[in-house]
């Protein structure tokens, strides 16, 4: 596939900010994190909600005919992408009362019912619209490479692992003790980088059909001498990127150093430490890796089309 740098972006952006408001409200209703108190969160929450924003809007960039957009909210029953959209939508009423029962709780230090509920809810929803923009791939059954449990699972991983880094470095920028949150990202990354060595592991096996399967004949090897048609379809156009298996192979080592390797022994230094500046060079080098493992993502997804054209 030919990935738009919007959804690049939008995949990037959108899972670091729901994953960060996700793990704020988990850490901070647990208690986990000393001298997190409501006006840090607010800061990680309003932060979180920055990101997820930039994310959302800049998935519609690269929509073909953007003023027809509406029509897939009315297909939650049968649509990975209207659940998202409805999903996304429901979170930012909920989530801007969990930031005023934020702000009303900086003087007294703990939230009213109201707030804790709406906490709850937001983290919910957040999880619902980052799983669903996996499954929004991982349903597609025409591409071999997306169709899979992995998909929505490496999705929130890699949510959830950004989001708690940023965390890290929101509250180094905070004064805040690092121990918890530099310990919690190094766990979380090394599971991320874990999922995604499974996935590329799987990807790498022979999947899908070809020519002889669907032909039924194994003792040669077909070639098309001449497709059926005589102009190449969207399909054709769009999941037919032809990249070097070297050069996969070396931005699949790129992902590894700069978004996982690197960000980890960052993470373990300031877990012996609590040296302030490493969790921002940890977060720039982190989305660094995440947008390379994205492009991937999308540049090794081949539909079944290509079959057609003996591809």
């Amino acid at each position: 596939m030919h990935p738009a740098v919007s959804v690049i972006l939008f995949t990037v952006s959108s899972g670091a900010g729901f994953g960060l408001i996700l793990m704020t409200i988990a850490l901070s209703l647990m208690g986990w994190v000393p001298g997190m108190g409501p006006g840090q969160t607010l800061v990680a929450i309003f932060t979180g909600s920055v990101l997820a924003t930039i994310g959302l809007l800049s998935s519609t960039a690269h929509l073909a005919n953007p003023k027809n957009a509406w029509r897939a909210f009315f297909r939650f029953r049968s649509s990975w992408l209207s659940r998202e959209g409805i999903f996304a939508v429901l979170f930012y009423p909920v989530i801007l009362v969990y930031m005023i029962g934020l702000w009303l709780a900086r003087d007294s230090g703990s939230l009213p019912w109201w707030g804790l509920l709406s906490g709850l809810v937001a983290s919910l929803l957040a999880l619902a619209t980052v799983f669903c923009t996996g499954m929004i791939y991982a349903s597609l059954r025409t591409i071999p490479q997306w169709n899979s449990a992995l998909v929505p699972a490496n999705y929130l991983l890699l949510a959830i692992s950004s989001g708690t880094v940023i965390l890290t470095l929101i509250a180094a920028l905070q004064g805040i003790e690092l121990t918890v949150l530099s310990g919690l990202s190094l766990v979380l990354l090394v599971i991320a980088g874990l999922a995604k060595l499974l996935y590329y592991i799987w990807i790498g096996k022979p999947q899908g059909p070809t020519l002889n399967t669907a032909m039924g004949i194994t003792r040669a090897k077909i070639k098309i001498l001449e497709s059926g048609q005589s102009s190449r379809s969207f399909l054709n156009k769009e999941f037919s990127n032809q990249v070097p298996a070297k050069t996969v192979k070396r931005m699949r080592w790129m992902v590894y150093l700069v978004g996982f390797v690197i960000p980890a022994v960052l993470m373990l230094v300031v877990f012996q430490t609590s040296l302030t500046v490493l969790p921002l060079l940890a977060v720039l080098l982190l989305l660094a890796g995440l947008a390379i493992e994205r492009w991937l993502f999308f540049v090794e997804a081949r539909h079944v089309v290509n079959v057609f054209y003996g591809q």
